[in-house]
């Protein structure tokens, strides 16, 4: 019976390993996302890293956190700041900015109310047509 050679203390043992194998596949999922996210490293260096972090992964990753660790928050802060303003973007898009038929229905307004001229009037249209 294997359950019965089964004690607290081999639980706790494999909880430790499986906790430890869990921060490593997430060690190695954050340096290759760096890795390949990195646009101004070429590709050999990439499949260097890639090889070496297969052969010797241990070594090979404490390596990789010593060399490149400022790089990668840098290139996570970059990364997080075009995917914030793409996000405002998308917000202003579809949610408070105005299409370019609104703005022009707008300019009309102003213009039969007298407030714009006739040169103001196609100055601003031809701004939001360009």
């Amino acid at each position: 019976m294997v359950f019965a050679e089964f004690t607290f203390g081999h639980g706790i043992l494999t909880l430790v390993e499986i906790f430890f194998f869990m921060i490593w596949v997430w060690l190695l999922i954050v340096i290759l996302s760096d890795l390949f996210s990195d646009h101004e490293m070429s590709g050999g260096y990439k499949a260097l890293w890639v090889l070496f972090l297969f052969v010797i992964p241990f070594l090979t990753a404490f390596i990789y956190l010593i060399t490149r660790g400022d790089g990668m928050r840098g290139r996570a802060l970059k990364h997080q700041d075009e995917a914030r303003k793409s996000f405002d973007a998308y917000v202003q898009d579809v949610a408070g900015g105005s299409s370019t038929t609104d703005e022009l229905a707008k300019l009309s307004s102003l213009k039969d109310k007298g407030v714009l001229s006739d040169a103001e009037f196609e100055q601003a249209k031809g701004k939001l047509l360009a």
